[in-house]
């Protein structure tokens, strides 16, 4: 504190007075400078730019700025302290020390050198944007558009935009350049220019010829080729679903390639082809073509025949067993198609016991019964792949035990059974839900007597509740499921050996021959019968063979066709002729034809013979197609058999009483 006391003093009010004068002094100068830039310009004026006129130029140090000031009329101020009350500072100390240990005279010399430095300079502003602050919100991000946009500017420095690239850079802008981030402006690059700024050079493939190309292609194609092992070949060919492709598109291709299609080329003015359809039409029976398959029908019986009511261009035939090939099933049943001019079957099935009979569901036209050697009732469906059957009657004492020689669907949309007889004398009504057991079961017995052993069964058109069977012991048997007497009926003799089949009338027309129905037995004869009567309408005796089935015409009141066993169709026309047949074939093959069936049309019959076979023949128009006379001829027809198997009779009776 002594040292202090001994510095000199001065007032702060002086130090603040000639900081004034000296800003004062400033002001002057510019004011000074001002003046002198409009007396330069007057002086341009008048001399013509020549002349010193009265400049007062500020760098030359021998210029006194008091006198200049006094002409200009204002006051210059002393360098005599300038500090008033009002102004002091409460940072000074009462000793007249600041804080900053530096004696005010000399912070008064530091002040004047710095002022001295300064100088007039031209000021540019920069405006530097802040950082790009990305955000991503849940929903969709668009490419952004509009005028302040420029992604689609091709800049050759991706690191900077147009703005940055000619922007001013001061001394204060090194920490904003060092805060750019280049990260945020990457996917701004234009395609072809890396990060760096430089362009991707990419390497060019000499021109190649078209078949240097192709080549080039085939040997891509070929590197690209997996080559599989045997291994995996046989798991792929094996797999359910590449067998399943195969098999459809195999279906498909056959039938789109036996399909049949109109000559475009035919002339239909012809005379010569009309005369060809004519003969055709006359032609009573022609052979249109035959149903084979070498892998699962050689060597086979077919047992049994039925067309689809749904699809009537499907008919499903049962085959036994095959003698020489033990190792396939001893069951098959096959589909064939008819429309197409095919010659596989469209569907195989197949079971462990010879088939003996088949029939489709009536209702459900997915759906194949089959009857066994062995007493079971199978069941196959087509939608699935699999041919074995989906449902089977166990083998059990309540059931059949012996052959099912025939299946029928009686009854209706909402409520029908399958029934089915054996030789076991029992007729059997199923349901096609519930195969473990028969819904009824019906012994068949003639006033108490031995069971019969049924070998063919058939239901008048409509009826569900009466049937007629064929038997063994050559007798026909009438009977009935329900009602106050159920089982067998009546009893109609007339052959002398088994009776091998039946089939009952159901032409529909203005007469009512429902009560007719034919059987064909192993004595070489058919006979017409009636419920009506207990013997025989009449006989026909001209096969030279066992005859062993036999079918009414679907359409024709008097025309039916019957198969024996020296491989001859005949087609019988009753209107015309009951001695002879009305048109006859025999097969070319020496086979025996064991089963007939019409087509729903009545233009084609087709018979099986016992080595696996099918036939279809096609039926002239005018032997297939009835008059509208042919119900009262054939009703005149049925009267005259009576009134001769009368007089026969008669003539018998008479003979045995001489």
């Amino acid at each position: 504190m002594a040292s202090l006391q001994h510095q000199p003093s001065r007032d702060w009010k002086s130090e603040k007075a000639k900081k004034q004068a000296r800003i004062k002094e400033i002001q002057a100068l510019r004011v000074l400078r001002k003046a002198q830039i409009q007396l330069e310009k007057e002086n341009k004026g008048e001399n013509g730019g020549s002349g010193d006129g009265g400049s007062l130029p500020l760098s030359e140090p021998s210029i006194d700025v008091d006198e200049y000031l006094k002409s200009l009329g204002l006051q210059p101020q002393s360098d005599t302290s300038i500090f008033t009350d009002e102004d002091k500072s409460p940072a000074l100390a009462s000793d007249g020390s600041n804080l900053h240990g530096k004696s005010p005279a000399t912070k008064a010399e530091d002040f004047q050198r710095r002022v001295d430095r300064l100088t007039v300079s031209q000021v540019t502003q920069t405006n530097i944007p802040p950082h790009e602050v990305v955000a991503y919100a849940k929903e969709t991000q668009t490419v952004q558009s509009g005028p302040d946009h420029r992604d689609y500017e091709y800049n050759l420095n991706p690191g900077l935009e147009w703005d940055d690239e000619f922007a001013v850079l001061t001394f204060d802008d090194g920490q904003e350049e060092e805060s750019l981030s280049l990260d945020h402006r990457h996917s701004k690059l234009p395609p072809g220019i890396l990060r760096h700024g430089m362009p991707e050079v990419m390497e060019v493939t000499p021109a190649l010829t078209e078949g240097e190309k192709e080549i080039s292609k085939m040997k891509e194609e070929e590197k690209l080729k997996v080559e599989l092992s045997e291994d995996e070949k046989e798991a792929i060919a094996l797999s359910p679903d590449f067998q399943r492709f195969v098999l459809r598109a195999a279906k498909i291709m056959e039938r789109a390639i036996s399909q049949q299609l109109p000559d475009i080329l035919v002339d239909y003015a012809k005379s010569a082809d009309a005369e060809d359809e004519r003969e055709k039409s006359a032609t009573k029976l022609s052979l249109n073509r035959v149903f084979f398959d070498d892998k699962w029908s050689r060597n086979r019986c077919v047992t049994c025949l039925d067309w689809s009511s749904q699809y009537p261009e499907l008919l499903a035939a049962s085959y036994s067993h095959n003698a020489d090939a033990p190792n396939e099933p001893d069951g098959v049943c096959l589909i064939w198609n008819t429309k197409f001019s095919k010659t596989t079957p469209e569907f195989i099935f197949h079971c462990q016991s010879p088939l003996t009979a088949c029939t489709f569901a009536k209702f459900h036209p997915n759906l194949v019964l089959g009857g066994t050697y062995s007493g079971s009732i199978v069941l196959w469906d087509n939608r699935l792949e699999k041919r074995t059957p989906v449902q089977r009657s166990p083998l059990t004492t309540s059931a059949h035990t012996h052959p099912v020689y025939c299946l029928k669907v009686v009854g209706t949309q909402n409520s029908h059974n399958v029934i089915s007889i054996s030789t076991d004398g029992k007729l059997c009504s199923w349901s096609l839900d519930m195969l473990s057991q028969p819904q009824e079961t019906l012994d068949l017995a003639y006033r108490q007597g031995k069971p019969v052993a049924a070998t063919s069964l058939s239901f008048p058109p409509g009826g569900i509740n009466n049937f007629i069977v064929g038997s063994e012991d050559g007798t026909v048997y009438s009977g009935c499921r329900h009602g106050t007497k159920t089982g067998i009926l009546e009893a109609f003799d007339g052959h002398h050996a088994p009776v091998t089949g039946i089939h009952s009338h159901a032409v529909p027309g203005p007469v009512d021959f429902s009560n007719l129905y034919l059987t064909s037995s192993f004595d070489w004869t058919l006979k017409l019968w009636s419920l009506k009567e207990s013997k025989p309408l009449y006989s026909f005796d001209g096969s030279g063979d066992y005859v062993y089935d036999v079918a009414w015409s679907p359409i024709h009141p008097s025309v039916f066709a019957s198969v024996d066993g020296g491989g001859k169709l005949d087609l019988w026309n009753l209107n015309n002729d009951t001695e002879l047949p009305a048109a006859s074939a025999t097969v070319d093959d020496p086979v025996a034809l064991n089963r007939v069936s019409w087509t729903e049309s009545g233009l084609h019959v087709v018979v099986g013979d016992d080595m696996g076979k099918i036939w279809v023949y096609d039926v002239g128009e005018q032997l297939a197609i009835p008059r509208s006379d042919e119900w009262q001829k054939f009703s005149k027809t049925l009267t005259e058999l009576k009134y001769n198997q009368t007089t026969e009779d008669f003539d018998m009776s008479s003979n045995s009483s001489r």
